[in-house]
């Protein structure tokens, strides 16, 4: 989902909503949460608690990386001014707080397995990147007709809020595969199980019939939230978040690109659970880091706004689920494209 509480007077400017932060006072950090905010914020903790229970319990090949302590300082650092509003660091914590974390999970992935994509293959970590910029601009094109997330508190000069902008999205996919490797590297490994050929024959068999169906649904998930009234595809964006999934997954499965419906039918299901996982995950570091942001989006969709747990209503947690999915497949597709993922022949 997005990468930027009723912290700051919002300003409506032409271009777009924003605050001018260097007009204003720092505005004070509740220290008393509502219910729903505890409630956030004992679930984000359980979360973090179950990733570091899996990272100490399992074996470590190596001692933590001088990349991650990095990591940590940074976002320690930056926690500490962001709480004493110091700027430019509370303005840009969003962007600081997840290339902190990439650090961190990359970090532990190399102590848990060995390897790691920013020790082993770097040049693919920054095309994560380089990519993650233009693939979120598609959801930020989609939402210029739906209007379900705005920012606030984004600087009023535009190089330093494109600065913002283009920091916070590019840390969005690498965040989502950092975050599935880290839960490959913790979850347990998969206990034997029946042969090769019994694996096969018990897995899903999707016809090309099938495929082009599921293509089709996706075409249409993709096409009917931006033609139908605007106070109608309000309530649609569901449809955007599961559409790419539809639509791009059978397609790079009749590319012989990597794909889950690939893995499905050789029996491996692994790599779904754990892109699901790390949006799970993602999903509510996200939102815990958006919430105390200067810098940060708030939620307009027209639906369970009293139901909010930090900035976001409660059943929207769900949608991070289907994001990290997209987040795979149209990297993949976007790579073939430019030629940076070859065909499994």
């Amino acid at each position: 989902m997005p990468s930027p509480r009723k912290c700051f007077p919002v300003e409506h400017a032409k271009d777009f909503t924003t605050l001018r932060y260097h007009n204003r006072g720092p505005a004070p950090i509740t220290l008393m949460p509502n219910s729903r905010t505890t409630l956030g914020l004992a679930l984000t903790a359980a979360t973090v608690a179950i990733l570091f229970l899996g990272y100490f319990r399992a074996r470590r090949f190596r001692a933590f990386p001088a990349h991650g302590w990095l990591g940590w300082l940074a976002l320690l650092s930056a926690e500490a001014l962001l709480f004493a509003r110091i700027e430019p660091v509370a303005t840009y914590f969003t962007a600081i707080a997840w290339s902190s974390y990439i650090l961190i999970a990359d970090a532990a992935v190399l102590a848990l397995t060995n390897r790691s994509r920013l020790n082993d293959a770097p040049i693919v970590v920054a095309r994560l990147a380089l990519l993650s910029i233009p693939l979120w601009l598609i959801f930020e094109a989609y939402n210029l007709r739906l209007q379900n997330w705005t920012y606030v508190g984004v600087p009023r000069t535009w190089p330093a809020a494109l600065f913002g902008y283009a920091w916070s999205f590019a840390t969005i996919t690498p965040a989502v595969f950092e975050t599935a490797d880290l839960v490959q590297a913790v979850l347990p490994a998969s206990p034997a199980g029946p042969s090769l050929e019994a694996a096969l024959d018990s897995s899903p068999n999707i016809s090309r019939a099938a495929e082009y169906v599921l293509m089709i649904s996706g075409a249409a998930c993709l096409l009917i939230p931006p033609l139908v009234p605007r106070h109608f595809a309000a309530y649609l964006f569901a449809l955007v978040w599961i559409g790419f999934l539809l639509l791009l997954d059978p397609l790079n499965h009749r590319l012989g690109l990597p794909s889950f419906l690939g893995d499905l039918a050789e029996g491996i299901r692994r790599r779904l659970y754990e892109f699901l996982l790390a949006g799970w995950i993602c999903g509510w570091l996200w939102e815990f880091w958006n919430y105390w942001a200067a810098a940060k989006w708030l939620y307009t969709f027209p639906m369970f706004q009293r139901w909010k747990i930090f900035e976001m209503p409660a059943p929207g947690f769900l949608g991070f689920l289907p994001f990290a999915l997209d987040c795979f497949v149209m990297y993949v597709t976007a790579a073939w494209l430019l030629g940076w993922v070859k065909r499994v022949k």
